[in-house]
This record gives C-alpha cells, sequence and structure tokens, in this order.
C-alpha cells in the first residue's frame, strides 16, 4: 500500500524535560520525510489517542510511529486496526537511562525515530492465513485415565466436540487399579471415585469415545489435523483443532533395581504398585502365601533420585507410601508398619497427612541406603537410623514395598528414540531400560519424527516456568505424569490447564494469529521458492516442526504450526523467507538508518541485537529503576537471535558501527529460550562470523554474544560500560564514513 507516515511524539513522563522534543520532530519531518509529526503531553491519554485516531479517519494516515513509552507498556492503547504501527522507545531505554538534556541522549532519541520511520516504511499489514481446507476447533485427547478423562470433560463443558482416545478396553488407566485415594485436605484415605468420572464421560453426547484404540496417524496442524484413530481393526477419521496428550505413566522397571533391594530375591518384596494391585481384594496378604501380614518395611526412594536409574523424584510415592501404610494399620492394628525414607515430600497441608499416619501408629525410620536380606523365607531391613545414629534391623518382615518411580508411558526425545536393544547389547546407564520402546502414541506425519521432542528424562520438553503444557509440536499439549510427575490431584489441575491452551490455540488459529508466544501475531512466514536451493536448513533448524519437505527436498510449510519465531528467515542462506513485518532487509535497513558519527567525534555506535523476551524487558527494567547505561547503544529487538542472518552483521560493520552485541536467553539444558532452540542456533551461527570478520579486515571482538534473562537487568549497564570500553581499546571502526 501507498504509505502516508506520522509521527507522534510524547513529552510526558519527563521526555519532555529531557529532550529537545523540537529538534526530534525536525529529525522526523526533515531527514524521515514525514508529512505529519505532532506532539502531545500525554498520548497515552484519551485526547493523545483521539489524536491519532482522528488523522487515521480525515487525514489517510495508514503507518504510525509513536515515539513514548515501551511497545511493553500501554500496547492495548495504542492499538489501532488497519495501520502499519510503530514504538520508538524513547522513555525506558533513553530518557530514564541517561542523562537529561545531554547530545548523546539527544542522538540516540532521534535515531530511534529514524530507525522506528525506517521499519513502518518497511512492513506491510500482515494478512491472516486461512487454509484452503475447513477449520476444526474438535479437540482430540489421548489417554483415558484421570487426566485424559477430566480434559475431555472440561472442553466438553466448554462448548467443544471432544475425541477421546484409551488403548485400554475399559476407561480409567491407573486409577482403575486404585482401591483408596489421598484427598484434600489430606487428612483421611477415602474410596477411590473414578467410577463417577467415567460415567461423566459416558453420558456427555460432546465426547465420543474410543477404547481399545489407538492414534495411527495424525497429519496436519492446529485447526487442519486429521486423526486417524484405528480401533477393532477399522479406522475412522476426524477432523482436529488441538490435540492434548495424557497418555499418562508407567512405574519403573524394578528388575533394575540394585540387588540389594531384593526385588526378585522372595515374593515378599514388591512394588508400591503391586500392593495397590494385592489390595484389590480388600484383604492384603502376604504374597508368598496369602497370610494377613504383621510386620510390613516400605523402602522409599527404590531407584529413584538416583543417576542410574531415575535421577528425579517422582512427587506421590511418599504421600503413597503413607497411604498404604495407613491401609495396613486400618486392616490389622496391631501390625508394625515400618517407613524407611530419605526425605519425607509431603508438602504443604500434605503434612497432615503425615501425622495421620504418626498417629496410626507408623514408625518413621531415616536413612539413604536401606539394604533388604533374603535367608530362605526370612525377609528383614538393615538400615542406618539416621536420627538414632546407629544400624538398626527391621527381623521378621511379612512384607517388603518398594515405592518404584513414575515414567511417561512412551519416552520421548533423542535419547529415547523408538529402538530395538539388540542381542547382547550393554545397557546404557543413562537411559532406563523402560525407555527402549516403540513409541506409538500420536505418530505424526511431520519431517522431524513421530512423536513430540522430549528432555533428557524422556517428558515431553515444555519450558517449565514460561509455559507449562506447550509442547514443541504447535496445539499438542502435554497434560498430567505424561507431562511431569504428579498425583491425582495435579492430574485434574493439569488437564483444566491443558484444556484452556487448546481452546485458545484453536480460537486463535482458526482466526490466523499465532499462539505463545507471539499470541495475535497476523504475520507467517513467505516463500519466495525460485531462489530455494533445497538446502533443508529451514526444516531442520525449525524449533517447532512447521516446515515438511516434498520428495526434492523442497520446504513445504504448514502455517498454522508456526509460532513467528523467524528461526527459518534466520537459517536460510538465500535469504528467501520472510514476514510482511519483519525480514532480513527490513533490519538490514534499518540498521543502515542509523547516524553514524566521524571517528574524530568519538563517539562509537553499538548495536544491540536484542531478543525481545527476555533482554529487551530487562532493558526496560534498567530505565524503571533509573540505571544508567552506555548512550553509544542502539537496540534493535528482534522476534528471536533464531531469527538473526549473518548478513545483519557484515551490514552493521560495513556502516561502520563500531561493535555488535547480541543479548539473547540462556541455552542448553537448562534453556531459557521461549523458542527453545534460538538462542543457541544463534551462537552457532555466531561462531561462523570470524569468516565475515576476516573478509573485512575487522577484529573479532568487536561482535559479542551475552546470555541475559529477565532478572539479569542489574547486570547490563556493567555490561554494556565494559564492552563499550572493550571497543574504546580496538579502535573506531575504520569504515566509518563509507
Amino acid at each position: 500500500m501507498e504509505k502516508k507516515v506520522a509521527v507522534y511524539i510524547c513529552s510526558g513522563c519527563g521526555i519532555g524535560d529531557a529532550l529537545d522534543i523540537e529538534q526530534l520532530s525536525s529529525v522526523a519531518t526533515s531527514d524521515c520525510k514525514a508529512p505529519i509529526c505532532k506532539t502531545h503531553p500525554n498520548l497515552c491519554n484519551p485526547d493523545g489517542v483521539k489524536l491519532i485516531q482522528d488523522d487515521i479517519a480525515n487525514e489517510g494516515v495508514n503507518s504510525i510511529v509513536i515515539a513514548a513509552c515501551s511497545l511493553r507498556v500501554m500496547y492495548d492503547v495504542f492499538n489501532f486496526q488497519g495501520v502499519v504501527l510503530d514504538r520508538a522507545n524513547i522513555r525506558e531505554q533513553v530518557v530514564w537511562s541517561h542523562p537529561a538534556n545531554d547530545e548523546d541522549t539527544q542522538m540516540m532519541a532521534e535515531d530511534y525515530v529514524r530507525m522506528s520511520v525506517t521499519r513502518v516504511n518497511k512492513s506491510e499489514l500482515p494478512d491472516p492465513y486461512k487454509p484452503e481446507q475447513e477449520m476444526s476447533k474438535d479437540i482430540l485427547v489421548v489417554g483415558g485415565g484421570v487426566t485424559g478423562m477430566t480434559a475431555a470433560v472440561e472442553a466438553a463443558g466448554a462448548g467443544y466436540s471432544v475425541i477421546l482416545v484409551e488403548k485400554e478396553a475399559e476407561l480409567g488407566g491407573f486409577q482403575k487399579k486404585v482401591t483408596h485415594k489421598v484427598t484434600f485436605p489430606y487428612k483421611e484415605i477415602t474410596a477411590n471415585d473414578v467410577d463417577r468420572l467415567i460415567a461423566d464421560v459416558k453420558k456427555n453426547d460432546k465426547i465420543k469415545t474410543y477404547t481399545g484404540a489407538k492414534v495411527e496417524k495424525l497429519v496436519g496442524g492446529p485447526c487442519v489435523f486429521t486423526a486417524s484413530i484405528k480401533q477393532n481393526g477399522s479406522v475412522a477419521e476426524h477432523p482436529i483443532g488441538s490435540v492434548i496428550l495424557a497418555a499418562g505413566w508407567q512405574p519403573y522397571d524394578p528388575a533394575n533395581l540394585d540387588k540389594k533391594l531384593g526385588f526378585g530375591a522372595s515374593p515378599n518384596v514388591v512394588t508400591n504398585v503391586m500392593f495397590e494391585e494385592l489390595s484389590q481384594s480388600g484383604q492384603i496378604g502376604r504374597p508368598s502365601d496369602g497370610r494377613a501380614v504383621r510386620n510390613v518395611a516400605f523402602l522409599q526412594c527404590a531407584g529413584q533420585r538416583d543417576p542410574q536409574h531415575l535421577p528425579y523424584c517422582s512427587s506421590v510415592c511418599c504421600f503413597t507410601a503413607l497411604k498404604q501404610a495407613i491401609q495396613v494399620k486400618q486392616k490389622n492394628p496391631g501390625s508394625n508398619v515400618f517407613v524407611v525414607y530419605k526425605e519425607m515430600r509431603t508438602p504443604g497441608q500434605g503434612e497432615d497427612f503425615y501425622r495421620k499416619a504418626q498417629q496410626e501408629g507408623v514408625i518413621f525410620v531415616r536413612c539413604q541406603d536401606p539394604e533388604v536380606k533374603v535367608s530362605g523365607r526370612e525377609l528383614m531391613v538393615e538400615a542406618h537410623d539416621e536420627l538414632l545414629g546407629e544400624k538398626i534391623v527391621l527381623g521378621d518382615l511379612d512384607m517388603v514395598i518398594l515405592a518404584t518411580g513414575m515414567v511417561p508411558v512412551t519416552a520421548f526425545g533423542e535419547d529415547f528414540k523408538a529402538k530395538e536393544k539388540k542381542e547382547g547389547e550393554e545397557e546404557k546407564s543413562d537411559v532406563p531400560a523402560d525407555a527402549i520402546l516403540v513409541s506409538d502414541v500420536l505418530n505424526l506425519e511431520y519431517r522431524q519424527g513421530p512423536e513430540l521432542p522430549g528432555l533428557q528424562y524422556g517428558f515431553p520438553d515444555s519450558h517449565f516456568i514460561c509455559f507449562p503444557y506447550e509442547s514443541r509440536r504447535t496445539g499438542i499439549y502435554a497434560a498430567g505424569p505424561v507431562r511431569r510427575p504428579m498425583g491425582t490431584a495435579g492430574a485434574v489441575e493439569d488437564a483444566a490447564g491443558a484444556v484452556m491452551k487448546a481452546i485458545q490455540c484453536v480460537e486463535l488459529t482458526s482466526q490466523g494469529m499465532a499462539v505463545h508466544p507471539r499470541v495475535g501475531d497476523l504475520s507467517y512466514p513467505e516463500f519466495f521458492m525460485q531462489r530455494c536451493t533445497q538446502c533443508k536448513r529451514c526444516t531442520e533448524e525449525c524449533p517447532f516442526g512447521a516446515i515438511n519437505e516434498d520428495e526434492k527436498g523442497n520446504p513445504l510449510p504448514q502455517p498454522t504450526r508456526c509460532r513467528r519465531c523467524s528461526v527459518c528467515m534466520g537459517a536460510c542462506p538465500e535469504r528467501i523467507i520472510s514476514f510482511k513485518n519483519y525480514s532480513v532487509a527490513m533490519i538490514g535497513d534499518i540498521i543502515k538508518s542509523i547516524n553514524v558519527p566521524d571517528e574524530y567525534e568519538e563517539k562509537p555506535r553499538i548495536l544491540v541485537l536484542c531478543c525481545e523476551n527476555d533482554a529487551y524487558p530487562a532493558l526496560d527494567m534498567v530505565g524503571l529503576r533509573r540505571m544508567n547505561y552506555n548512550a553509544w547503544v542502539r537496540v534493535i529487538p528482534v522476534r528471536c537471535l533464531g531469527s538473526l542472518n549473518l548478513v545483519w552483521v557484515a551490514d552493521t560493520l560495513s556502516k561502520g558501527i563500531d561493535g555488535v552485541l547480541l543479548l539473547g536467553c540462556r541455552h542448553g539444558d537448562n534453556y531459557q529460550c521461549h523458542f527453545v532452540k534460538g538462542s543457541e542456533l544463534a551462537n552457532i551461527r555466531l561462531s561462523k562470523v570470524k569468516e565475515t570478520l576476516d573478509r573485512l579486515v575487522l577484529e573479532s571482538d568487536r561482535v559479542r554474544f551475552e546470555t541475559v534473562a529477565i532478572t539479569d537487568y542489574d547486570k547490563l549497564p556493567a555490561l554494556l560500560d565494559e564492552y563499550a570500553e572493550r571497543l574504546v581499546e580496538v579502535g573506531p571502526n575504520p569504515y566509518k564514513g563509507y
């Protein structure tokens, strides 16, 4: 469209006191050729907003620059439909973080106006993506346990049709094997009421249930998924909007436990899961002969929190042991029941249940390394009691119950891919035997694999702080013990949370919008295929599996899967991928719009390419706390550092800018990147920048990568100042003035 640009400069919040507003307006009209430039003492109040709205309606303004506060605030106020809009942050990152009425501060504000006008001139209004096929808002729930059934009931209650798939012949999952449970307020054990939840599912006409079934194939993306469900030899296809993975868990294989725990040495050494099966009859008898038990020992953390088995805590085992110990005491009040533990983990009001077990007469022994001794029919436990400071022997035991942990029903990820263990092959110590499974839950037809990518321990990858339930496959949300170890109370909460994410996904996608974290973004990647070299980097580097390939290696984008991170844009060496409001060329032009003083003026320039998720808000927080940093800095927020194209580094240095600093999220095992791999990919790409620097005959110190969390704001001023000092040592960029 033909652009008519208007620049609006706010003089409130101290901006007018710190800057020459008249000079700033002159930059907008003279340097940037904006036909309209207006100032206002408080742009975000109704009068200021009306000023902008009147110009849109009466003056034909369709491209707006608001030079005021950060784009992270007042986004609901400055929300004008049908116009290209950009925000020049001259409050938090200029006047609140630099000296007032200073030449360098003024130059910084002027540069931000130039950069912002360039951005709107190079942007187009995005058109929401509308697929050719009809979009579905139905929700597929995989797994018919407590999590899956709760999710189905919650989704149906919100008005959405649900397809529920359970691999077993009956609904209920593991809870069908459990006679009693512990519920809030955690003071008594109660009869399991899973049958009531099953009845709720069966009578709900919005829920179509498949039992004894599996998802044979899942193709497409949010709102355009097609699920092929196999049941009794026949296959039914359903259009699906989003998916909740509630496939549940399985117990860790006790055969892998250390021999000193006694499993297999006596039939009377059982697991906590086997105990539940034994108690189904209503009697708790010794497995070897069925005799009522009198002396019982529960051993906690059997293989858990152990690098050789399960390195994590399964969270429910302490509650389960307390419940089972109370069951034994209630069946036989005269019995001796011992719980041998490392640490009792009953947080919050769960402490009341721990007291309940004490009141029932359960005896607790703290020991880090107990040993089970089996001699003929005799069964005993040797333990060093840390509280008594001496070794004790629990003898004449009828049963020992080992608290084995929870493993996701199918282990996910690179280390847990479907592989058959070859005969005679040695077991890897860091991969549990349970993980050597054929992956067969979702059966995605994705170039990146048939299941969800996973974390180190086989749970589907989900950023534990910023977006629980999210997986790396857009529109597929994990919930319940398949996501992380949890009990039924946690599973019910998890189910409701995942349903809200699934509903959000179908509603946003049906409008052509992105889901978390760029919620509401209407742009999507466009491919100029005539220049594609089939290098496959976009498909390999996309963190979310949003691009498949045809038989010739051409990318096949699936826009409803796209999170708009722009990692594909940064990956493409031919620069054929762009967004209407974000492109390689656009950022290049913004860099070129920065005014670079002559070297004799001794005013170096530093370009900061800054992740919009953590580093940019951290810089805002520096301003909010009135902390100062070097005025040579010019910040360009980017969607993700994974969108970095190395041509930006070349553009920056050839422009005469003295240094390039990349501020991104932490990467690695405990990554903090909202787009999973973006920061890591930027670091990898930057390792190849030496070639660019050598070609330009420039020092490698001019380009640096730093990881920044939002909580690191207090470290940023020193980091920026130290980097500026290093550039002074290196000397001016020899390309200044060219």
